[in-house]
């Protein structure tokens, strides 16, 4: 791994972003459920895409290798804070509820920077 450090302050990062978007548009949840569920996904989406690009400027080789283990630790990274945060008070949710909410979104977070690294590999041999 490039920099453990700024692998896990971008993991930070994307999960306090989308965090704090979840916070600002609740009231959608209840309104309009489907657009507060569509526009979830894209913000994780942004978000990792935008941070996956930051990080990729610096990775000067096996960048597919790079993108794997990123992309794991960003994704282990944000599960571990949201079980913080949904595992007790006002927005407990069991796992499986967690999972089928949630949890299943956080699968694009190892996808798009996995993919950024195999496409950057050609290009670094």
């Amino acid at each position: 791994m490039k920099s453990l450090k700024n692998s896990l302050f971008f993991g930070f990062l994307i999960w306090i972003i989308v965090f704090v978007v979840a916070i600002a548009i609740f009231p959608l949840r209840e309104s309009n459920r489907p657009l507060f569920e569509s526009i979830m996904p894209v913000v994780l989406a942004a978000c990792v895409t935008l941070l996956s690009v930051v990080y990729f400027r610096k990775v000067t080789s096996e960048p597919a290798r790079e993108g794997i283990i990123l992309g794991l630790t960003w994704f282990i990274l944000n599960l571990a804070l949201d079980r913080l945060m949904f595992s007790w008070g006002p927005m407990k949710m069991s796992i499986v509820e967690y999972l089928s909410d949630i949890g299943v979104t956080y699968l694009m977070i190892p996808i798009i920077p996995l993919g950024m690294g195999v496409v950057l590999t050609p290009h670094m041999k």
